[in-house]
């Protein structure tokens, strides 16, 4: 089992991670009008979600992955958790209090070039 150091990054550093991964990245509330939503905050590319995380409750960090990794990840890495309110075939949840920063930074990349490759349009 891959044992790293809890994540050390706080809402605000994971923020402007998440905003350097690429100039087509946009960050929005779009639940603000549900109680139990309203500080999410939700990362974009291509006009699609690739990671977010509630700010008055910073527990968990969801992401999407690749569904042939997902019972892997979950099983070898700690801190690899189900994701929150989204389907757990698709996503995964990153426990800040167990998972290290550079699995967390991995995954995070990886869920935007997934959601970015899925999206962007193919050129001649």
């Amino acid at each position: 089992m891959i044992n790293f150091a809890c994540m050390k990054m706080n809402v605000e550093d994971l923020r402007e991670f998440c905003l350097s991964l690429g100039d087509g990245v946009e960050e929005k509330m779009p639940f603000a009008k549900f109680h139990a939503a309203s500080e999410v905050l939700v990362f974009y590319v291509c006009g699609h979600m690739f990671c977010y995380f509630d700010l008055a409750h910073f527990t968990v960090v969801t992401v999407k992955c690749e569904p042939q990794l997902i019972d892997e990840l979950r099983a070898e890495c700690v801190g690899v958790t189900a994701p929150y309110n989204m389907s757990p075939r698709h996503w995964i949840g990153l426990d800040v209090e167990t998972i290290g920063d550079d699995l967390a930074r991995q995954l995070i990349t990886a869920s935007y070039e997934l959601v970015k490759e899925k999206y962007t349009k193919k050129r001649p």
